[in-house]
């Protein structure tokens, strides 16, 4: 089940996991604002404002609880979720990113060659290495071959304990292309640059206020930092001297500062409420 998608002029329709809107919504307004766990009442109830079915929703808050994203306790007949420890620190990890002036570019012209083996014994952890090395920028150059804008912190994607051990199966190199190097095709061979351009021109064409869904504030909140979220997983931050003229990079991050700006404070506001209306039902 996803949420609805998005009707605005110029924007591709947007198919929204439940998941998705839940780390926008924790990532955004919950993380490290020291709020008692949260019941599943406020849960169901934001969710069914973004178009999720109740049954869509519960399945997928214990799918995280599974996981090991959310931690469940009990209170009476409610149950309520909280983040657990590993979630807040993929949350953290993430904030620097999301909330950067310039997302989308990196100093100094060069790039991270990355090169690494995965044991047959866990192939299990193929999804996990490969979400993270495309949230860290990384294209595919070639078989067994990645590349990155900028200087990637390689530590940083073999953290934790389920990759212990997978730091000394991987080769990185930070290097500079050789004089007379075509850029521009080899950004097309590891990364689809019509597709990314695509993306932030549906940002732009779903965010922009004039066009900008209605709804409440904490809605409108979470399907912004979903839709964030997704652009930032889909644009590593390629030169832009390297890109065609007039890429958007630097106006859809105009944009997202400035609605999240906007909307914050009544989201934040409208989830207080909530959560007082909530405790009142104990």
């Amino acid at each position: 089940m996803t949420a609805e998608q998005d009707a605005s002029p110029g924007a591709r329709p947007r198919r929204r996991a439940p998941q998705q809107l839940l780390f926008s919504f924790l990532g955004s307004l919950v993380l490290d604002r020291g709020y008692p766990p949260i019941s599943s009442r406020v849960f169901l109830n934001l969710l069914d404002d973004l178009g999720v079915a109740e049954a869509a929703a519960r399945a997928t808050l214990a799918r995280m609880t599974r996981k090991g994203l959310l931690a469940r306790t009990r209170e009476g007949r409610t149950a309520r979720f909280s983040l657990t420890p590993w979630a807040e620190d993929l949350l953290r990890e993430a904030t620097p990113r999301v909330d950067s002036p310039a997302p989308f570019t990196h100093p100094g012209g060069e790039w991270t060659l990355l090169s690494y083996s995965m044991p047959e014994s866990r192939r299990d952890l193929r999804h996990q290495i490969r979400a993270r090395l495309i949230w860290a920028g990384f294209g595919g150059l070639r078989d067994g071959l990645w590349i990155a804008p900028g200087r990637v912190d390689i530590d940083a994607i073999f953290a934790g304990p389920e990759f212990a051990g997978f730091a000394d199966l991987a080769d990185a190199f930070y290097s500079v292309p050789v004089e007379g190097t075509d850029v521009p095709r080899l950004l097309h061979r590891a990364w689809d640059v019509a597709a990314i351009r695509a993306e932030h021109e549906s940002f732009l064409a779903t965010w922009t206020p004039d066009r900008e869904r209605r709804g409440r504030p904490l809605t409108r909140l979470t399907l912004l930092g979903a839709d964030w979220l997704q652009l930032l997983r889909t644009d590593p931050g390629l030169p832009a001297e390297h890109l065609p003229d007039g890429w958007p990079a630097a106006a859809s991050t105009a944009l997202y500062r400035e609605r999240f700006g906007t909307l914050e404070p009544d989201a934040t506001e409208q989830l207080r409420r909530l959560l007082r209306d909530d405790a009142g039902r104990r």
